[in-house]
Formats: structure tokens, C-alpha cells, sequence
């Protein structure tokens, strides 16, 4: 009888916990349930990506559209589709080496019932803000996709030790920064005469894609000391607000003068200058003393050569000494040739070029010793120095709209 009750207190007790395990087990389930939430579906490119399995892939040298989505598992009809796909919406010629593609596959049930992944679309990455979207469904269609792009305004400042470009890196600044000072400033400041201790002051945009720096936007703003003197350069364009023409646009300088001259300071970027401008030279090939009425830029077969300013093209052809050369008339009083060329830009006689565009690339044809560009410059029909040829200035900011232009001047003078 008192083992009967012992065995009867012992079940009892077994159920007890029993049921307090369950209990706790329930309560914990609907704790989870009630804190877990559905999570979102996740999107990129306009695809719902976590129901795909995915390869990331590079774009191989010498690597065509067909032989890539063969190699994937596309059909020869799904290629056979593509390629008759018309070429503005995919030119396979953008395509390069070295570029990022996804290859988005899901699985799928054929007639028999048997499990198969297939290739549903084709993703290639131009740059890291635009992508190209092949969708093989049974109609394959194009898809161009675009991913926001955040703009933030940035103002920086950095000191020059060595060069514009290695101020940009040390101070973690975007070296486009480098390139679109270089241009603004192109007309004012001699950038391979640049010294330690010039510095910089500038406020522009920076653009970001998913979190990452992408590069730069617009440089409203900048502050260049150089050659002992501060150089501003503020950005002011005015646009009608009814018929949208342009009213005035460009750099200025603190007073409202334009930062563009009528000519570069030089048509390329150079090595050095080996030869100046000069009444008794000796020639370098005929070994004898005769005039030299331009400025020798040594640099490399294939350098880009680019007209000072505006004009029209007058000459060009090979002309003996002078090699292959290009003649252009800016205005009425200024003409400029560049001679000694590899090959010419895509130009011809007559036809009107504007201010930095290519006419041509450093050569060494005619009577020359190695490549470099003669760079020849005429004032009112007489050969005069490159390198001290004054250039005038385009106009400024027109007096009704200073106090507007004055306005942005003491808006990025406070930042600066």
C-alpha cells in the first residue's frame, strides 16, 4: 500500500513538470511569434534577389554576350532572341573586360517532373550607379535601371607639397578635384609651376551611390593661393525661369570677371619645353642657325593636342618641315598652328572648332629628332612669343545681375 502511494505521488509529480515544460515551451513559441516579424523582400535592380541564387562573375578579355549567357546555361533560343534585339537598347559593344555581371538563376519543374535551374536574367554593371538587365523569359526584353544618386555639398581645404594631385590624396579629397581645378583655373595659373605652399579652399558636390563615393559634381567655390596671391573662382549661372535661356554662366572671380580667356595657356599637357622662341636657333636636324617663331612641348607620340580658343580651321596637311600641321584664325588679329603631329582630331578645313577640343596628337613627322608639338602663335599677321601672349578676357557678369552674382560671392566666402 505505501509503495502503491509512493508511485502514485511520483507520477503525479512527473506530470507536474510535464506540464510545466509545455507550458514554459508554449509561452516561449508565442513569445517568438509574436516578436518575430515577416521580413521585407529584399529588392535590387527592380528583382526581388533573395529568391534567386546568384554568380557574380567578371566580363573576361576577348569574352562576347553570346559565348558569356552560353557558357551560363542560356538556351540557343534565348541567344538566338538577343541577338536580334534592336542595339540602342543593348549595343554589345559597351560591353568591357573587366566589368561586374550577376547571373540570377531559380529553380523550376520540367514536363517530368524533374528539378532544373534555369537562367531568368542577366544583370551587367556599366558603372556602379547604371546597370543593363537582360530578362530571358520567354519574350527576352531589355531593361535600362538607374540607381539614386545622393548629392551632398562639401567644402575641404588642402596645402600643395609636390603636386595638386598628391595634395588631393593625402588630404583623403577626390582627385577629380585635381582635374576640375585644373581646368577652371586653366586660363590664370601655370599648373607645372605650381610651389610648396600653395593651397586650396573649395566647396562642391560629392556623389554617392548606395552609401559609396562615386566622384564629384559640380565645384561652386574656390580659393587657389598661388605666386603669393589669393585666386577665386565662384560658379554663377542664371537661367530665364520662362523660356529657360541661358542669361549668364560660367566661373567668375570675386569681382565678376570671367576665369575664361580667350586661350589656354598652353594646348597640352607637356614634359617640358624644349626649345623656345628665337631669332637664331640652330636647328636641330639642318644643323644651322635660322628663326624658331614658336615654343617646342617635348612629350610622348600620341599626347592629345588641343586648339587655345576658338576658331576656324584654316590649314592642315602635311607641309614639309613642319610635317603634318594644323592652321587655325581665332579672330582678326590672332591665327596658331600646331605642327610636327601623329594624326589629326576629327577636323578639316573651314570648319569651326571650339576651345579645347582635340585637332590633333603629338608626332615627330617632318624635319624633327623626336616627337613633340611646334606650337606656333601669330599677332596681326607677325610670329610672336607663346609664352607671352596676353590673352583678354570674355566678358564678365552683366551689372544687372551683380547683386545676385554678389550674393553666392558672400554665401561661399562664409563657408570658405
Amino acid at each position: 500500500m505505501i509503495i502503491e502511494n509512493w508511485k502514485l505521488k511520483v507520477s503525479r509529480y512527473i506530470l507536474f513538470l510535464i506540464s510545466i515544460v509545455c507550458l514554459a515551451s508554449c509561452g516561449n513559441k508565442a513569445e517568438q511569434s509574436e516578436s518575430e516579424e515577416p521580413q521585407p523582400i529584399r529588392y535590387e535592380y527592380g528583382l526581388p534577389v533573395d529568391s534567386f541564387r546568384i554568380d557574380t562573375c567578371l566580363v573576361h578579355d576577348g569574352e562576347t554576350l553570346g559565348g558569356i549567357l552560353n557558357r551560363l546555361g542560356a538556351t540557343a533560343k534565348q541567344i538566338n532572341q538577343i541577338s536580334i534585339l534592336p542595339s540602342e537598347q543593348l549595343d554589345v559593344r559597351t560591353i568591357r573586360a573587366g566589368k561586374t555581371y550577376y547571373a540570377l538563376y531559380r529553380d523550376t519543374c520540367d514536363t517530368d517532373s524533374i528539378d532544373q535551374e534555369v537562367l531568368l536574367h542577366w544583370i551587367y554593371l556599366s558603372d556602379r550607379r547604371h546597370a543593363i538587365i537582360l530578362h530571358l523569359t520567354d519574350t527576352p526584353r531589355i531593361e535600362l535601371n538607374e540607381k539614386p544618386l545622393v548629392v551632398e555639398e562639401r567644402c575641404a581645404e588642402a596645402t600643395i607639397e609636390s603636386s595638386l594631385w598628391n595634395a588631393m590624396v593625402s588630404n583623403n579629397l577626390p582627385v577629380e578635384l585635381a582635374l576640375d581645378l585644373s581646368e577652371i583655373y586653366a586660363w590664370t595659373i601655370d599648373f607645372f609651376a605650381l610651389q610648396q605652399g600653395d593651397s586650396i579652399r573649395v566647396c562642391y558636390d560629392e556623389q554617392y551611390v548606395d552609401g559609396m563615393r562615386i566622384g564629384i559634381g559640380r565645384i561652386y567655390a574656390c580659393h587657389f593661393y598661388h605666386g603669393g596671391q589669393w585666386q577665386e573662382a565662384y560658379w554663377f549661372d542664371l537661367t530665364d525661369s520662362i523660356n529657360g535661356d541661358v542669361l549668364c554662366r560660367g566661373y567668375f572671380d570675386e569681382k565678376g570677371n570671367s576665369l575664361r580667356k580667350a586661350f589656354l595657356k598652353a594646348p597640352l599637357n607637356y614634359k617640358r619645353i624644349s626649345s623656345h622662341f628665337s631669332y637664331a636657333r640652330k636647328h636641330p636636324v639642318y644643323k644651322i642657325v635660322r628663326p624658331h617663331t614658336g615654343v617646342d612641348y617635348a612629350a610622348p607620340t600620341g599626347t592629345p593636342v588641343v586648339t587655345i580658343g576658338d576658331g576656324t580651321v584654316i590649314e592642315m596637311g602635311y607641309k614639309g618641315q613642319a610635317g603634318n600641321m594644323v592652321k587655325i584664325r581665332h579672330n582678326s588679329t590672332y591665327t596658331t598652328a600646331y605642327l610636327h603631329l601623329s594624326k589629326y582630331g576629327k577636323i578639316a578645313v573651314g570648319k569651326h572648332v571650339s576651345q579645347g577640343e582635340v585637332i590633333g596628337y603629338v608626332g615627330a613627322t617632318g624635319a624633327a629628332t623626336g616627337p613633340h608639338l611646334d606650337f606656333r602663335v601669330w599677332k596681326g599677321g607677325s610670329p610672336v612669343d607663346p609664352l607671352k601672349v596676353e590673352s583678354p578676357p570674355v566678358e564678365p557678369v552683366p551689372d544687372k545681375y551683380k547683386a545676385q552674382f554678389d550674393s553666392i560671392v558672400a554665401q561661399y566666402n562664409t563657408k570658405l
